[in-house]
């Protein structure tokens, strides 16, 4: 059998960092729905980190290339 490595787990002030926001606009991205999924476990907020680089890349805008004729 191969083993699985445990999933990274952030709370919020390790997650706002993680992502560059503030704690203040991660509680109001989960009050409107808008923000990284997480997981709560009785009043505690944690974020994984998969869903994290998943959400990051989600919002990722790549500029158009410019064709030099």
């Amino acid at each position: 059998m191969s083993e699985q490595k445990p999933m990274q787990i952030l709370n919020e002030a390790d997650t706002a960092q993680y992502i560059g926001m503030s704690r203040a606009w991660l509680r109001m991205a989960r009050m409107r729905r808008i923000g990284p999924p997480y997981i709560r476990i009785a009043s505690s907020i944690r974020y994984a980190v998969p869903d994290l680089d998943k959400f990051l890349e989600t919002h990722r805008i790549k500029p158009k290339q410019i064709s030099r004729n």
